[in-house]
């Protein structure tokens, strides 16, 4: 086998694809990344750790067609090493050779004959927006558990129906629903997965702008989803297990609510929680016209600020994480955030608008339950 290519087109293509080796493989040939390069001058490379794979292609000055299998790691770390000039690919008996400008690097070769088939792309299921899709990912995943002795909570819930897509995300303490559209194959597409929520997260942000064809294969055997945009594929097992019936949570109203400039409650957050010690809360008293937040109970260090606030329908004092509190506040993306409350003890609902007064952009929301205070 031996091919040239461009640096960049080669590194891209390597980055995608060794995000599916695994840091410590059950079999030392699952450490590697496959490349095959054809006669009609396209070079495929993919990977796969039995959960995930991940395949790429580019096209390539293909001078001797082959297929290699070498250490994904070291792939990756050389082409990102690599000057920004021409590669060139080559297998020469067990070694393979990446040459680049005045650098050159040898790789030991891995046995391609017991690298495992990597699992088929199920059939097309539709497209979603990739800028609207990642964006969508990255609310909702901050809510996601990362206690792996809970493991279905770590993944992301995905719920069709017909042009409709809903992604859930919960860790016990806090919930994210997000709501966006799509263009299903069939108008009455219905579907439910769940996903790791770091493999979707990876994989949102890789495939970027552009339309992102998504493929399900739930009930059909092995429950598969599969993305892919631009000559980049991956697929992924779904996860096994009944996820909690967390939607019913997020209140029908709330009896008291309170408008904040969102970056103003990020800041002050931000200020104030310096002095909370470790697993403390930062306090939120809201009364009519303003919000002030205090954290610090020892005569060591305290802080407080106070930020003008809208309050409806009575005073109301909570208690938050101050991390928890600043995830969601960050995932919202809007200039305004209305808080919605039931009781101090209750979870309190996030929902961002662009204005005072405005509509709220109730496509994201985010459920926090407060920490008790104590008496």
């Amino acid at each position: 086998m031996k091919f040239s290519v461009d640096r960049d087109v080669l590194t891209d293509a390597v980055m995608w694809t060794s995000r599916a080796v695994p840091a410590r493989p059950p079999v030392p040939v699952l450490a590697g990344v496959h490349l095959e390069a054809d006669a009609t001058g396209v070079v495929r490379l993919s990977s796969f750790d039995y959960e995930v794979s991940a395949r790429g292609e580019f096209a390539a000055d293909v001078e001797t067609p082959g297929e290699v299998l070498v250490s994904g790691r070291l792939l990756r770390d050389i082409a990102n090493a690599l000057p920004h000039k021409p590669v060139q690919f080559e297998l020469d008996g067990t070694k393979v050779s990446v040459t680049c400008g005045a650098s050159r690097f040898t790789l030991a070769t891995m046995p391609v004959d017991q690298y495992p088939d990597l699992p088929q792309l199920p059939e097309q299921s539709g497209t979603i927006d990739g800028t609207e899709f990642q964006h969508a990912v990255a609310q909702v995943s901050v809510a996601a558990s990362r206690d792996e002795t809970l493991p279905i909570l770590t993944g992301i819930r995905i719920e069709i129906e017909g042009s409709h897509v809903s992604l859930l995300a919960t860790d016990r303490y806090r919930l994210a629903l997000r709501e966006l559209s799509w263009k299903p194959s069939a108008s009455d597409a219905s579907a439910i997965a769940l996903v790791r929520a770091k493999t979707l997260t990876d994989t949102a942000k890789a495939l970027g702008a552009g339309d992102v064809t998504v493929a399900l294969s739930s009930g059909q055997g092995v429950d598969l989803v599969g993305f892919s945009a631009g000559g980049l594929v991956t697929t992924s097992l779904l996860m096994d297990g009944d996820y909690p019936q967390v939607r019913r949570l997020f209140p029908d109203e709330s009896p008291i609510t309170a408008v904040v400039r969102t970056q103003d409650i990020i800041d002050a957050t931000k200020r104030v929680s310096l002095v909370a010690e470790r697993n403390s809360s930062v306090r939120l008293a809201f009364i009519d016209g303003e919000v002030t937040l205090d954290a610090g109970q020892t005569e060591d260090a305290q802080a407080s600020e106070a930020l003008e606030a809208t309050v409806e329908g009575g005073d109301i004092t909570v208690a938050f994480n101050p991390q928890y509190l600043l995830d969601g506040l960050g995932a919202l993306g809007t200039e305004y955030v209305r808080f919605g409350f039931t009781q101090e003890t209750k979870p309190v609902e996030f929902i961002g608008l662009s204005e005072p007064g405005g509509d709220l952009a109730s496509e994201f929301r985010y459920l926090l339950v407060p920490i008790r205070i104590a008496s």
